[in-house]
């Protein structure tokens, strides 16, 4: 059932972040923008993976961030897959290996887009139930 191709449900406007920048521009984008993992590009490719997890393990008080930099903290062994590539195969790293974020990269090793477990999830949600206008039309109160 999950035949189709990543490039269908990735999202192609990824926000990333360099192994120079500032730890404080990563607890940004992770505690501000709710997001949990961030891609690290250097020179137009991937190089790593920076996690809110990262930064858990880090043990360091917020204050202290902007005397670290992304390199500091980030995961360079990174699962990646192309965008061709089948939405089963990322659900099956997801599943085996516990991750919850999965960068996509062309031949060239440039990153294309990104696929977390929400997109698959919201994926077979879908594909179960294609007039449930729940998914989109969801507000929560704050």
């Amino acid at each position: 059932m999950m035949n189709d191709r990543l490039r269908s449900i990735m999202t192609k406007d990824v926000v990333t972040v360099s192994s120079g920048d500032s730890l404080d521009k990563v607890k940004t984008l992770l505690f501000e923008k709710h997001f949990h993992h961030i891609p690290v590009v250097d020179n137009g490719r991937l190089t790593g993976i920076v996690t809110s997890w990262d930064l858990m393990k880090l043990n360091r008080k917020f204050e202290e961030y902007g005397g670290f930099t992304v390199k500091d903290v980030m995961t360079t062994k990174v699962a990646s897959l192309g965008p061709d590539e089948l939405i089963g195969a990322a659900a099956m790293i997801f599943l085996k290996h516990l991750f919850h974020g999965l960068p996509i990269v062309d031949d060239d090793g440039k990153l294309v887009g990104i696929v977390t477990t929400h997109d698959i999830l919201k994926y077979q949600f879908l594909k179960e139930y294609p007039h449930d206008v729940f998914v989109e039309e969801t507000h929560w109160i704050d």
